[in-house]
């Protein structure tokens, strides 16, 4: 159904609803309304990397590990499969009678705000700390997402989030107001936003907690309705983050009770709450606070949606088997997406592993047999989980002995209460001390960096307080590094970490995320050669947070690859691989101003390995406007044989050549472009100038 066919039919609808009816409907969980054949809807569903808290689901990467594959592609089937899943679960749901949480069609999902600190304890939610990347990412799953039923309904409906200027600290996020000047702004925070209204027509957005420059966002007139709805010609409806509105006035203190927050809310342009403030609608209207059509306004925007969804009036006659849950097909995706995610950040060579020489594996660590460290947070529930040592088991097969030992607890020094501190230790250097090779899994999982709130996080804040694995891990690290065994370290976390006791001291170092319920295959197939790494860091590795202006500091100077002017452990953009990705030559066609920039580039593989690798391309003008480094305006992933040769073509739009002056506009300035090639940030190969 097309929007104005299903707006006419809101219109039509609302039309017929009381006041007080209308006023239910921004609720959201909204009650039925029998009379006008209205069933009770659920707003609050979950999708972030897989239908999430509905039971079964398939479970993929978390969402910085999508990030680090830069796989458009990917991106967009990942969506169209949870769509499936998503469409399957609700239709039987529904026939059992059950419309409650999590059940709906509606999924809070991408969340595109930028990781801009590697503190900030949700972070993993993202695709990065990059514009162009998260934009382009998000757009594609937002599109996978909301993919056409058989008989032309929307199969979901996206909602990006959270609306804007949004990445912590966690601690402060309902009284915290995010001071940003327009060029950083419009720079960074808002275009991958406008790229998924614009682009990607995403249904629905959330409002962020905190306020931004003196506003809370989810009752902000001019994000929501001067720049969103106005200038970017936003269709659909606005969303509060769960609770926010209450935040108005219990906690920014920008009103006094329930009913002016409910006001302050509707008239900026925010349709439903997630929460019990609009409860109150009914109260600030009788009050004379707020209007009968601002309150229709919101409901038939609400409806509009249901209508374009198939699940109002006659509706969508799809039929989607729950038998598709969890497929053999949505599995193999699911390894897919963590096979590409995987970022190989050192290899002396000594992977992948040689079974013709290594004979006894000890697999050592807190996440090396962890189903927690497979799954993020927002997650659904796998049937089937694969942690990292039931991989390495398999795979090594008869050949090969796997011994295992924990080592350490994720985070206390002391887990049994009549032991002594580090009493895991001496079993781990015992397997050491048997083994050829030692894998060794360490990192975090969302009970150490996740959303306020979450159980385990210090304060309960969420976020980190460095960059440092917990003491007990680095203990456990620091021993079997003395073993003097050929060693291999793991990384399972979702944001940059301090890893120079690895790069120094192991002869390969894996970056695995949160690799999702298939990430132990894929880590095992990684390892032993069976598959090549094809990830990149979608956030930069800094050396130690002191480098880091205050985390409460929106300014972008001294922030991420774009603006960071020191030393960085490893780049963003960076991954290794097997295989050897080289660039013989490039060219570039097209400089005026109405065409695109066009950038051939004849890659090979000169390596004895295959290759799946992100052919990257960086800008960087002599505008006054430019940021620091040469920035992201372009990515492909290419896979190539051993002694392959291949052309490949990335596109540049003009606007990408633009920067963004001080008054947050985006201007085409300065006189010429340097544009680099490559497989990093900053291990360009080839560079050419061009006048723009």
């Amino acid at each position: 159904m097309e929007r104005l066919e299903a707006v006419k039919k809101a219109e039509e609808l609302v039309s017929k609803m009381t006041v007080e009816e209308a006023a239910s409907q921004l609720r959201f969980d909204a009650p039925g309304i029998e009379r006008l054949g209205i069933p009770e809807y659920n707003w609050w569903n979950e999708a972030l990397h897989g239908v999430a808290r509905a039971g079964t689901a398939t479970v993929f990467p978390q969402a910085i590990g999508l990030g680090a594959t830069f796989d458009k592609e990917l991106l967009k089937e990942i969506g169209e499969t949870i769509a499936l899943e998503g469409r399957a679960k609700y239709l039987a749901a529904v026939e059992q009678g059950d419309r409650d949480i999590y059940k709906g069609l509606t999924f809070w999902a991408p969340n595109i705000n930028i990781f801009r600190d590697p503190r900030w304890g949700r972070g993993h939610e993202t695709y990065g700390e990059d514009p162009l990347l998260t934009s382009e990412l998000g757009v594609e799953f937002i599109k996978g997402l909301q993919r056409k039923t058989d008989d032309g309904f929307m199969m979901a409906a996206a909602c990006a989030k959270h609306f804007a200027v949004h990445s912590g600290p966690e601690a402060l996020r309902h009284e915290f107001n995010a001071e940003v000047n327009n060029k950083d702004l419009f720079e960074t925070y808002l275009p991958a936003f406008e790229a998924c209204v614009k682009e990607g027509e995403v249904e629905a957005v959330m409002g962020a907690y905190n306020r931004t420059n003196g506003e809370p966002c989810c009752g902000h007139k001019y994000l929501i309705d001067d720049i969103l709805r106005k200038k970017w010609g936003f269709k659909g409806h606005v969303v509060s983050d769960c609770w926010a509105v209450k935040d108005f006035h219990d906690n920014h203190k920008v009103t006094k009770r329930p009913e002016e927050s409910v006001k302050k809310a509707l008239e900026a342009g925010c349709d439903l709450n997630c929460g019990c403030t609009f409860q109150k609608v009914m109260n600030a209207f009788n009050e004379g606070l707020l209007s009968e059509e601002t309150i229709r306004q919101a409901a038939v925007r609400l409806m509009t949606t249901r209508y374009m969804l198939g699940i109002l009036g006659e509706g969508s006659k799809m039929k989607v088997p729950y038998s598709l849950v969890e497929c053999s097909k949505h599995l193999a995706l699911s390894k897919k997406a963590a096979l590409e995610s995987i970022v190989l950040l050192k290899n002396d060579g000594i992977l992948p592993v040689n079974k013709a020489k290594v004979k006894t594996i000890g697999v050592i660590g807190p996440n090396a047999d962890s189903r927690r460290a497979l799954m993020g947070n927002y997650y659904g529930t796998a049937s089937h989980y694969v942690t990292p040592l039931e991989g390495i088991k398999k795979l090594a097969g008869e050949d090969i002995r796997v011994l295992y030992s924990e080592g350490a607890h994720l985070f206390m020094d002391k887990p049994d209460g009549l032991a002594k501190e580090y009493n895991r230790l001496a079993e781990a250097k015992m397997v050491a001390g048997e083994s050829d090779l030692v894998i060794l899994f360490l990192g975090l999982d969302e009970t150490l960096e996740g959303e306020e709130g979450d159980a385990g996080n210090a304060y309960a804040s969420g976020d980190k307080l460095d960059l440092k694995l917990p003491k007990c891990q680095l203990k456990l690290a620091e021993e079997i590094i003395k073993c003097g065994k050929p060693l291999v370290v793991c990384l399972l976390a979702g944001s940059a970490i301090d890893l120079a006791f690895a790069d120094e001291n192991a002869g390969a170092v894996l970056d695995c995320w949160y690799p999702g319920s298939e990430g132990g295959t894929a880590i095992a197939e990684v390892l032993f050669g069976k598959e090549v790494p094809g990830g990149k860091l979608p956030v930069t590795f800094y050396k130690d947070i002191k480098d880091l202006p205050e985390f409460t500091d929106y300014s972008m100077k001294g922030r991420t690859y774009r603006y960071f002017e020191g030393e960085v452990l490893y780049p963003f953009g960076y991954g290794l691989g097997y295989g050897k990705p080289e660039v013989e030559e490039a060219e570039v066609s097209g400089n005026d101003v109405s065409d695109c920039i066009r950038v051939k580039a004849k890659v090979k593989n000169t390596g004895v390995f295959p290759v799946n690798d992100v052919l990257q391309c960086y800008v960087k003008t002599d505008s006054p406007y430019e940021c620091k480094n040469p920035r992201l305006v372009g990515f492909e992933r290419i896979r190539l044989d051993v002694g392959e040769k291949k052309e490949v073509t990335i596109v540049i739009k003009n606007d990408k050549l633009c920067t963004v002056d001080n008054d947050g506009n985006k201007v085409l300035a300065g006189g010429k472009a340097d544009i680099f090639i490559g497989f990093s940030s900053k291990n360009t190969v080839w560079d050419q100038t061009r006048k723009i």
